[in-house]
């Protein structure tokens, strides 16, 4: 295996033990088609790649070849040894789609362990349309789920992340007890409210009990709730501008500025609704949302619950500062552009993943690098719980 005689890209950086809180897949059109129940099969879209840097053009050649990669670009994706993840990124990234793929791309990113999530395929079952029905949302999340235990099953590497909407918590609990028996390893729910209500609503505390009693985290990621801010924050009277990719459809200048109001909201009700207090053996984690307003939401909700708890009867339930829950339960994984280093300080080191994207851009060409660099002179353990220490207190099994 070429692996063997290659140094992997994390001896590459120095580092000797790294987990990747964050991977994807870049899936093909059928990918929820293949896997859906016959009878929905004609209702569930294809993936579509129409808001994405991928152009249709190179999805139909792959798609032409039978859904791979050719033997020649696999080889040469190879080659590049631990400079893979610095040149090989989307749909032409080594094992994009392709499970065996993707493990050779381990062997030479040399991660312990990689979170795998979808990219376009959960656009259905994350819709905010309160007119989809759940019959169709739910399905495309079985779908989903199904193909992704597929992906991931034969390398225990890989873990596979499941998508649940909390729409209805009934269909929820269900789809939960499916990703528990296929195998797969977290739950991601849209950070929103579902249904009309909060997350720390008391339909959906069974869905919580039981991801605690399973040692199942839940997961929070970008693209489980709307990319874009409300058309009337854009309009200022002057040309729309473009976003990230040069385009208009992804992250825009005062979209990222305000990427984390979402997750930010969504975690402040698990605490101030009492389902992390209720729920001590439940673990969660945020990615690709950033974590430049960790600190603050510790301090903030700290005081508000000092101060709110005089007229709340719900806080007065708490037993441990918000700050502490947090600590305790979740953590959160930095953009690469992110100073890591300083959010610790601000902070404390617990709370924070690597995570590499890969293979989206957006992770960078060298991600260990930028981190190292943002952590500076810090010590060793607090870099052994960035790249590890800290994923496995949140993923008990890893």
């Amino acid at each position: 295996m070429e692996a063997d005689v290659r140094e992997t890209y994390t001896a590459a950086q120095g580092i000797e033990t790294a987990y990747d809180a964050d991977s994807h897949i870049m899936e093909l059109p059928s990918f929820l088609k293949d896997f859906a129940d016959p009878d929905l099969r004609d209702e569930i879209p294809e993936v579509s790649y129409s808001a994405s840097i991928v152009t249709d053009e190179e999805v139909a050649v792959i798609v032409g070849q039978g859904g791979r990669h050719s033997a020649e670009h696999v080889a040469a994706q190879i080659a590049l040894g631990d400079k893979l993840i610095e040149k090989s990124k989307e749909i032409q990234a080594l094992g994009a789609f392709d499970s065996a793929d993707r493990s050779k791309a381990l062997d030479l990113l040399g991660f312990r362990k990689q979170l795998v999530f979808a990219t376009h395929s959960v656009a259905m079952p994350f819709s905010p349309s309160s007119k989809l029905e759940h019959r169709l949302r739910y399905g495309a999340a079985r779908a989903h789920n199904r193909h992704m235990a597929e992906f991931c099953k034969d390398d225990p590497r890989l873990m596979g992340v499941a998508v649940v909407p909390l729409d209805d918590p009934d269909l929820a609990m269900a789809e939960l007890e499916f990703a528990l028996s296929a195998g797969l390893k977290a739950a991601w729910v849209p950070h929103r409210p579902c249904g009309e209500r909060s997350p720390g609503h008391v339909d959906l505390d069974p869905f919580w009990a039981r991801l605690a009693e399973t040692g199942t985290p839940f997961l929070l990621h970008v693209g489980g709730a709307p990319l874009q801010l409300a058309k009337a924050w854009m309009n200022n009277g002057r040309p729309p501008t473009k976003d990230w990719l040069g385009g208009g459809e992804n992250l825009r200048t005062k979209d990222i500025a305000l990427l984390h109001e979402g997750p930010e909201q969504f975690l402040t009700m698990m605490v101030l609704d009492g389902v992390l207090e209720r729920h001590p053996a439940l673990r969660g984690a945020s990615v690709e949302l950033g974590a430049g307003w960790v600190p603050e939401l510790l301090r903030r909700l700290d005081w508000v619950v000092k101060h709110w708890s005089r007229n709340d009867a719900n806080l007065q339930a708490l037993r441990r500062k918000p700050s502490e829950q947090i600590t305790q339960q979740l953590a959160f994984t930095p953009f690469v552009f992110e100073e890591v280093g300083a959010l610790i300080d601000q902070s404390n080191e617990d709370l924070y993943l690597f995570s590499s994207d890969y293979p989206h851009i957006e992770g960078g060409r060298n991600p260990i690098g930028r981190f190292e660099t943002a952590l500076g002179e810090r010590p060793a353990a607090v870099r052994d719980k960035f790249y590890a220490d800290n994923f496995r207190r949140i993923f008990v099994d890893a």
